[in-house]
């Protein structure tokens, strides 16, 4: 088992290259099957989410070549297979393989996906948006069978603007004849991304980005080239940190429009940005003032940052609010905070956080990747040396974290146990 050992109260000076976007390779990689030659995905990250879902390919058949930070997918001889529990649980993307399957084959079988234990994570929308598009669904325990005759294409709302289903559907929905609307889509750049990447392989996609999106089918998708953007979580990860212990800490090789919703709120609180075309440098000050925050869907708040700013509030003066909307079970970090020396109050959705306070060592457990996250920014503002346990979930999502980290001053250490 590995472990993360922290000794916190360290600078932070230099800089750190963000990498491609988790959350837009998870689902590239799966689309990549459905073009009838092979693609070239660069700025792939090097994290253990990928490694699963190639995984998978090689399971279909497909080949794959991976090299430093990309990767060549080749489905000429791939077969469509039930992806059994063994792969489907190791991440939650593993179900864009049944958008991806449906759409080449018109079936798909496989287990239910796995991932992070941040609250209940249906699946419904999905398996709706392929209904809609003339494909059953068979449920039997924990196995998920969708075939169809012919995928017809279809008006389609989503009741959540949910990004795995807009996805998923847009998956299904290339090959598909005639038109597909998918109303209250998810506006995410990861979308973005994955329809650029589709409209590249030969599918006529319209509207990613806003809450409509429209796709006219075609019957071939060939081979193409297509780069990953940068991981705006990564990047709001890093820049949290820069605030609480950075001294003109870059944060590199982003796209600084995806993060406005944690720069107005870092700006509020009084952090010290220089924003650029595609870096911000940060500066750790001592005068940050409370300010409160609401996740919402994109270009709202983040999720995915919550917990790392939560740490963030903990440096605030007076009493913070932050409301989480998208998942109930996402205060899981908050308990070892408090073993930190956090004074933070759950009521109901809403943290109430007190500060500023000082942290202090603890012996931590990371529950799910961004509570990880949290802890591994918790620890480096603290005072004396943290264990943070369960830091799979931590490799699942940030390439190379320790390896950025000290490259900037952080006394942090990978060990086995």
């Amino acid at each position: 088992m590995k472990i993360l050992e922290i000794t916190g109260g360290n600078t932070l000076e230099g800089t750190i290259r963000i990498s491609g976007a988790k959350n837009s390779a998870v689902a590239l990689i799966p689309a990549s099957i459905l073009a009838d030659e092979e693609s070239t995905i660069l700025n792939i990250p090097e994290i253990t989410d990928i490694d699963a879902l190639c995984d998978i390919l090689g399971y279909l058949g497909a080949e794959t070549k991976k090299s430093s930070e990309s990767i060549i997918i080749n489905p000429k001889n791939m077969k469509n297979k039930e992806i059994s529990d063994i792969y489907s649980r190791k991440l939650r993307a593993s179900y864009y393989f049944m958008g991806a399957l449906l759409g080449k084959y018109k079936k798909a079988s496989m287990y239910f996906p796995g991932g992070c234990s941040i609250g209940a994570r249906p699946i419904d929308l999905h398996l709706k948006g392929f209904e809609a598009l003339g494909a059953k669904v068979k449920v039997k325990g924990n196995k998920y069978t969708v075939e169809a005759k012919n995928l017809v294409g279809a008006p389609i709302y989503l009741d959540i603007a949910s990004v795995g289903a807009t996805i998923n559907i847009m998956l299904a929905a290339v090959k598909a004849k005639g038109i597909t609307t998918i109303d209250n889509a998810a506006k995410e750049p990861e979308i973005v991304n994955v329809a650029t990447f589709l409209n590249n392989m030969g599918a006529r996609i319209t509207g990613a980005g806003t809450s409509t999106i429209k796709i006219r089918g075609v019957e071939h998708l060939h081979g193409c080239f297509h780069e990953v953007i940068p991981d705006r979580i990564e990047a709001g990860t890093y820049l949290i940190i820069g605030a609480l212990c950075g001294k003109n800490l870059k944060i590199d090789n982003i796209i600084p429009e995806h993060l406005d919703s944690l720069i107005s709120k870092m700006k509020e609180a009084g952090v010290d940005l220089k924003i650029g075309s595609d870096y911000i440098v940060v500066n750790k000050k001592n005068d940050y003032k409370a300010v409160s925050a609401k996740t919402a869907v994109y270009p709202g708040f983040p999720t995915d940052l919550q917990q790392p700013f939560t740490v963030f509030l903990t440096k605030c003066k007076g009493t913070s609010h932050m409301t989480e909307t998208i998942w109930e079970n996402r205060f899981m970090h908050v308990p070892y905070l408090i073993s930190m020396g956090a004074d933070i109050e759950v009521n109901g959705d809403t943290l109430n956080i007190k500060g500023p306070t000082d942290l202090h060592s603890s012996e931590v457990v990371a529950t799910d990747l961004r509570a990880g996250a949290a802890l591994v920014a918790a620890a480096l503002s603290a005072k004396g040396t943290t264990k943070i346990t369960n830091v799979e979930h931590i490799l699942r999502g940030y390439e190379k974290i320790v390896e950025k980290l000290k490259g900037v001053g952080a006394k942090i250490e990978s060990l086995e146990i």
